[in-house]
C-alpha cells in the first residue's frame, strides 16, 4: 500500500453541484493529495423546512447522478449514493473511512442551510475539519448591502451594486487526479431511489431537447454563445424558435456554475453586435436577485413578500384551476405552455410570466397554487427563481410587477407568436386554423372552424373566462385589497 493510500481520505459531499469542473470542493480535496471518497447525499428528512424535489426534478437528478458517477468512474471514482440524515450519514462514512475533511459546496435554501450549518458545527465540536465553498452564486447574498445596511428589494440598484463591485472570480478546472481510497463502502443503488416518474415521460424530451449531465450543460453554453446570443435581446421573447439559452436546468443542479457562464460570455470573448450578452448576463442577474430574496425570507414561496396581499381575496374554482394545469383554458398561447410544460419539464420564460398572469389575475387562483405546480412540473424548479418570479407577476414580491398589469392573452399571443409556430405545435388541433383566429379561435366562422376542423368545446374548448370581464374583476379585487 502506497503512502497515499494510507493517509485520512477527504469526503467531499455533492447536492445540487453535479459537476466535476469549478467544483471547488472536489477540487481542493484533489489538491489536497489524500485520497478521496465522493458521496452524493439525499437528505429530505434534516430539515422541517426541506422541499423535496418535484416530479421533473426527480426525472431529471437521476440522469444527472447516472452522468456524474460515470465521469468519475472515468477517473477511477466510485460515487456513493447515501439517502437520509445528512449528519448520521456523514459520521457513519467518517467512522468507516477514517477521514479527518469533509468538504461541499455551500446552498443558499433554507433547508440547506439549516443542514449544513449543524453539519459544520457538529463536526467541528469533533475535530474534523469542515469546509464549505462557493459555486451556486456570483456573490454571497450576505454580502451585497444597501446604504444603509439592508438588503436590495429593487433589482435595478441590486444589479448596479453587482456590477460595482469585484469581478466575479474565473472558474477552477476538473480534477486532473482524484487519489482512491481502496475501502469498501455500501451505496444505494439508483434505481431503488425511484427517481423516474411513469407519468408524463420525459424521455422523449431526453433525447430531443436535453442532455443532462455536465457534458450536456458545456454544449448547450456553447451553442448558445456561438448561434443564439447575437439575436437574444429580440428572440428571448418568441417561444416559437430557439431564442433562450435553456441552461436553467443545468444550473438548477449544478452541472454548469455561474461563473463559468460569467466567464464564457465575457463580452470580447463573444461576436455580438446587439447587445445579447449584456441582456443574458441580466438574467443571470435575476436569478442571482431571487438567492438575495430567498436569503433574506426564508418563506418566499409560502409568504406574501408585501404583506398588503395577505387580504386578497383569492378564488378557489378547483375547475378553472384543473383546466389551467391541464392547457385547456380555451386561450391557446396559455394551453400551448401549460402542454409544453407536461410534454417537456420545461416551459418558455415569455410564456411563464403569459400562464401565471392568466392564472392570478384572469381567474384570481392564488400565487402560491401555480408555483407548487410549476416545482412539481419544472426540470429547473428552483427554490428562489421560481418563488420570486411568481410573486413578482402576482404583485406581492420585492419590485414587482404592477398589480394593474394584467396580460391579455390575445395580444401576446398575436405579438409574441405572430406565426403561431408555438401555438401549433403544442396544441396541434388548431394547426389548420387562419393565424387571424389562431390566437383567438372562439371568434372565427362556423366555417373556417369546420375547415379547420376544430368543434369547440369538443375537440378544443371556449374561454373559461371572457378577457374584459377577469380583467375588471381582478383590478376590483385588487383596489379592495389595497
Amino acid at each position: 500500500m502506497n503512502d497515499t493510500a494510507k493517509k485520512n481520505p477527504v469526503i467531499v459531499l455533492f447536492r445540487h453541484d453535479l459537476r466535476l469542473a469549478d467544483n471547488r470542493a472536489l477540487y481542493a480535496a484533489s489538491q489536497s493529495g489524500k485520497p478521496v471518497v465522493t458521496v452524493f447525499v439525499r437528505d429530505e428528512v434534516t430539515s422541517k423546512s426541506v422541499r423535496p424535489p418535484g416530479g421533473a426534478r426527480r426525472w431529471w437528478l437521476h440522469h444527472s447522478l447516472a452522468a456524474l458517477s460515470r465521469s468519475l468512474d472515468a477517473m477511477g471514482q466510485k460515487l456513493i449514493l447515501q439517502k437520509g440524515r445528512t449528519q448520521a450519514i456523514v459520521e457513519r462514512l467518517i467512522k468507516d473511512t477514517g477521514a479527518d475533511t469533509v468538504l461541499w459546496n455551500r446552498r443558499y435554501d433554507p433547508a440547506g442551510i439549516e443542514t449544513d450549518t449543524l453539519l459544520k458545527a457538529r463536526l467541528q465540536e469533533q475535530g474534523i475539519g469542515a469546509e464549505s465553498f462557493d459555486g451556486h452564486l456570483l456573490h454571497e447574498p450576505w454580502q451585497l448591502k444597501t446604504g444603509a445596511g439592508g438588503y436590495y428589494r429593487v433589482y435595478t440598484p441590486f444589479w448596479r451594486a453587482f456590477l460595482n463591485g469585484p469581478e466575479p472570480r474565473d472558474p477552477v478546472p476538473a480534477p486532473k487526479i482524484l487519489q482512491q481510497w481502496t475501502g469498501s463502502l455500501s451505496s444505494d443503488n439508483l434505481k431503488d431511489w425511484a427517481l423516474l416518474p411513469a407519468k408524463p415521460d420525459w424521455a422523449k424530451a431526453f433525447h430531443e431537447d436535453w442532455t443532462p449531465g455536465e457534458e450536456g450543460a458545456k454544449e448547450k453554453l456553447a451553442d448558445f454563445l456561438d448561434e443564439t446570443v447575437p439575436s437574444y435581446q429580440n428572440d428571448r421573447d418568441l417561444p416559437g424558435i430557439e431564442g433562450t439559452s435553456r441552461l436553467s436546468p443545468h444550473l438548477a443542479h449544478g452541472e454548469i456554475t455561474p461563473f463559468q457562464i460569467w466567464h464564457a460570455s465575457r463580452p470580447s470573448a463573444v461576436n455580438d453586435k446587439n447587445s445579447g450578452v449584456d441582456t443574458f448576463r441580466k438574467e443571470v442577474g435575476w436569478r442571482e436577485f431571487s438567492y438575495h430574496l430567498l436569503f433574506n425570507n426564508p418563506k418566499l414561496d409560502q409568504d406574501n413578500f408585501n404583506k398588503t396581499f395577505d387580504a386578497f381575496e383569492w378564488d378557489k374554482n378547483r375547475k378553472h384551476f384543473n383546466a389551467w394545469k391541464s392547457g385547456n383554458t380555451g386561450y391557446p398561447i396559455v394551453d400551448a405552455g401549460m402542454r409544453q410544460l407536461w410534454q417537456t419539464g420545461w416551459m418558455h420564460n415569455r410564456v411563464r410570466m403569459i400562464v401565471a398572469s392568466f392564472l392570478i389575475k384572469h381567474l384570481l387562483i392564488d400565487w402560491r397554487e401555480g408555483e407548487k405546480w410549476f416545482w412539481d412540473t419544472l426540470v429547473d424548479a428552483d427554490p428562489a427563481s421560481n418563488a420570486a418570479s411568481w410573486q413578482w407577476v402576482a404583485g406581492s414580491g420585492a419590485d414587482a410587477s404592477p398589480y394593474f398589469r394584467i396580460f391579455n392573452p390575445i395580444l401576446q399571443g398575436e405579438k409574441f407568436d405572430p406565426d403561431g409556430a408555438y401555438v401549433r405545435q403544442f396544441v396541434p388541433v388548431l394547426k389548420d386554423l387562419p393565424d387571424k383566429y389562431l390566437h383567438k379561435p372562439w371568434t372565427a366562422p362556423h366555417a373556417v372552424l369546420d375547415a379547420a376542423d376544430i368543434k369547440l368545446d369538443e375537440n378544443y374548448p371556449s374561454p373559461v373566462i371572457e378577457h374584459g370581464y377577469a380583467r375588471t374583476r381582478a383590478l376590483d379585487a385588487y383596489s379592495r385589497t389595497r
